[in-house]
């Protein structure tokens, strides 16, 4: 088939960026309309009844409006009903419910930004909106299921304003790509913090529905294969991955009692890696000039490392902090699903306190080279 409008589009857009550096979508473009919702009715979150119920209502599956449906049509934070301890896993869901709204919010403006021919006149399926508004939907039920889990003595987070810097179907279809991928690598991160036993399974189950928006998009959009291995990518620090979605928000537009996200927060170099396959190596840059890593103004002479996460391993590489370059992990099943790397002071990355920088997002699947 002849190679369709989209497909032309998307190579002009990213000739000149390896998948490593699918981080772009970090960086703002423009500014779409942002979604309006109801009025505060926070106060009935508490109740898990109230509403449709992830897993009984077709709300989850098939609402098919353009407005958001509940509860991603309320705003603000619900305070906790009842006194005492926080539940055993309160903070890994008020983390995850926080992502969450990030991840929703991208869908619902995708899908009152567009509609059925900014797909088409890609040369997309006629379907393509259509499952844009179905994954829109399961993400709706993925905030219900997140704050049903959160114990009425914690505060289940609201949703902050966020900007994603789409300014058209193109570039909204490369963020989708990163921000399933990045789901992915994180859900499997948070399920070894994980004290329940229900967690662990609930966790499992959603990032089996993540992995089959990830391969409609590989199949559909990129036409690609969407197997990436025999394991997706294993991540031991899911709240780095977490940090990468507050570049999204908007400052100042949180609810006031939303908790810190995510919690603990370290706040490290944001960092990007590009990856020259010819010249062997991977560079690194960090983005952020008021936050550097340490090796700029302390423990110079100090030995770092560039440690690459992929499917189920990590491997470990010599880091040069004068050129910021490492060399690249070839012994990787490189084309394959995603690799998370970041720079630390131990080999391997042992610790949450050895990781210095990043993470960097490097995009193996699909190839946007």
């Amino acid at each position: 088939m002849q190679e369709n409008l989209y497909l032309s589009t998307f190579r002009i857009k990213y000739s000149m960026m390896h998948a490593s550096s699918l981080c772009l979508a970090f960086a703002a473009i423009g500014t779409m309309a942002l979604p309006t919702r109801e009025d505060n009715l926070n106060v009935s979150l508490s109740d898990p009844n109230y509403g449709p119920i992830p897993g009984e209502s077709r709300t989850y599956v098939d609402y098919n409006q353009t407005a958001a449906p509940f509860p991603g049509n309320i705003t603000g934070a619900a305070m906790p009903t009842e006194t005492g301890p926080p539940g055993p896993d309160d903070l890994l869901f008020q983390n995850l419910l926080s992502a969450e709204w990030a991840i929703f919010n991208f869908y619902q403006q995708g899908v009152e930004a567009f509609n059925q021919s900014s797909f088409t006149n890609l040369g997309l399926p006629n379907m393509t909106y259509d499952r844009v508004i179905n994954i829109r939907d399961n993400e709706a039920g993925h905030l219900r299921i997140f704050q049903d889990s959160i114990s009425a003595t914690s505060v289940k987070p609201g949703p902050c304003t966020y900007n994603y810097g789409f300014n058209n179907a193109s570039t909204w279809l490369a963020l989708q790509v990163v921000l399933e991928l990045s789901s992915m690598a994180f859900l499997t991160g948070l399920v070894r913090e994980a004290e329940l036993k229900d967690t662990m399974s609930a966790l499992v189950a959603i990032a089996e529905v993540e992995s089959r928006h990830n391969t409609w998009a590989l199949i559909d959009i990129f036409n690609t294969n969407p197997f990436s291995g025999p394991a997706d990518t294993v991540f031991p620090y899911a709240n780095e991955i977490l940090d990468l979605t507050n570049r999204y928000i908007v400052p100042g537009s949180c609810p006031a009692a939303n908790p810190v996200y995510p919690s603990p927060r370290q706040k490290l170099p944001a960092t990007t890696a590009v990856v020259e396959k010819a010249k062997g190596i991977v560079e690194f840059e960090f983005t952020d000039a008021g936050n550097q890593p340490d090796w700029y103004w302390q423990q110079k002479d100090r030995q770092y490392y560039a440690v690459y996460f992929h499917g189920v391993h990590n491997m470990t590489m010599p880091f040069d902090t004068k050129t910021n370059q490492s060399a690249h992990p070839t012994m990787f099943d490189t084309g394959e699903g995603m690799v998370v790397a970041v720079i630390a002071n131990e080999v391997g990355a042992p610790s949450l306190d050895s990781v210095v920088a990043g993470p960097a997002l490097i995009i193996e699947q699909p190839s946007f080279s």
